[in-house]
């Protein structure tokens, strides 16, 4: 299964006079890492809101956004210290003194300094705000789950096409390297019939040239372990289960046998299918660094 690892939700749960809204976005990540913004009540929660976003997500970077309104809310209480607004009173009267403004020190230069004033944070009914929250986070997730889903689906289209045609490739390859070798056996027998000026050549020595040759040449190993490759390939991007770590390690294995043809051969339409196949190999890698 394809799955994105790039997704974003925004869900709105209300019940009960209290409002909590839950924005989620997931990008690119090698790892699992998640950051959380919300109230400060909710702090003591965080270890278990990350367990649950572990338990549902292998990998990428998560941001959540937690924000809550609550109609039933208390009155937010404004407190100040007399200290604090002391200290600010007496360097500004001798900022004041100092540069000789004319203006003397007021309420309104004191409220440009909001150490002093502090707002009582509101409370919140605990299992009211549990039940919603809980409730909000599943909706999230589901969203965003569902949304990885579906750009998954094109990337799978995408790759899909792509694995397709490398297949096309290496059929193509294996067409050529097998017309090759009688083509191979005329020319050495044609070499060796120059070197010894005579048409009788030694049969028994032209056969031992022709498989060292034939060895040199010969991509089967290569065409067969692709092919198993390509079975593998098509059930992970199919099958029930998150395939990108898996698909990272087939294009590995891919391009080892890929390098490896290229090498054997010095066709000229070879090296192109190599130089092709490599390029739609490529683009798959690039688009599966964004698959869970």
């Amino acid at each position: 299964m394809i799955k994105s690892m790039t997704g974003f939700s925004k869900t709105e749960v209300s019940a009960e006079g209290m409002k909590i809204t839950v924005e989620i976005k997931s990008l690119n990540g090698k790892g699992f890492d998640i950051n959380f913004r919300m109230p400060r009540q909710l702090s003591h929660r965080e270890i278990e809101m990350r367990e649950f976003f572990r338990n549902n997500i292998s990998r990428g970077t998560i941001s959540v956004n937690i924000n809550i309104e609550d109609d039933d809310e208390k009155v937010k209480k404004f407190s100040f210290n007399p200290e604090l607004a002391q200290q600010c009173y007496d360097e500004l009267t001798l900022l004041r003194q100092q540069f000789k403004f004319r203006e003397v020190v007021n309420m309104n230069h004191l409220l440009n300094f909001d150490t002093f004033i502090m707002q009582d944070e509101a409370e919140y009914d605990e299992k009211k705000l549990m039940r919603l929250l809980n409730k909000a986070l599943k909706d999230g997730l589901r969203g965003l789950e569902n949304m990885k889903l579906r750009e998954g689906q094109n990337i799978a289209k995408d790759i899909i096409q792509r694995m397709k045609k490398v297949q096309e490739f290496v059929a193509k390859i294996q067409e050529i390297t097998h017309n090759r070798i009688p083509l191979e056996r005329e020319r050495l027998r044609h070499r060796i019939a120059q070197i010894f000026e005579s048409d009788e050549i030694d049969e028994h020595r032209l056969q031992m040239e022709i498989v060292l040759l034939a060895d040199k040449i010969d991509v089967s190993e290569e065409c067969v372990r692709l092919d198993s490759h390509f079975k593998f390939f098509f059930e992970a991007v199919k099958g029930p289960e998150l395939a990108g770590r898996k698909i990272n390690f087939l294009l590995q294995e891919f391009n080892r046998e890929i390098n490896t043809i290229g090498s054997k051969s010095s066709d000229a339409m070879i090296a192109q299918y190599v130089v092709s196949a490599k390029e739609e190999l490529e683009r798959i890698r690039e688009q599966v660094q964004n698959v869970e």
